[in-house]
């Protein structure tokens, strides 16, 4: 992971994301996703314009399907917003950073 994008994992999902003082974007993805790798670069974007303010990184469905089940991922790329443990936005497919900056933005 580059810059200040947190890898989440089915064993540190509940720390690093449901108990979060600050909100929290995951980018649910896979290695084989197209659209997963074209979206990357905005995630990692976000990750440096909110570093401090908020936490941003990924999960790999592949590798943690506990956690991407549990939430009914079932599209890829999927990016949740968490606020205090609860999903406050979903967005489904390549985003612009200009609409995730600004769901995050209005949950600082």
């Amino acid at each position: 992971m580059a810059g200040n994008v947190v890898e989440f994992t089915d064993d540190n999902f509940e720390t690093e994301v449901l108990q979060s003082a600050q909100p929290v974007l995951v980018d649910f993805w896979a290695p084989w996703c197209g659209p997963c790798r074209l979206i990357a670069p905005t995630v990692e974007e976000l990750s440096n314009d909110f570093a401090g303010r908020a936490k941003v990184g990924k999960l790999n469905t592949d590798e943690n399907p506990k956690v991407a089940s549990s939430y009914g991922i079932s599209a890829i790329p999927t990016v949740l917003l968490f606020k205090g443990g609860q999903i406050v936005d979903k967005f489904v497919g390549v985003q612009p950073k200009t609409r995730m900056s600004a769901a995050m933005d209005g949950h600082m």
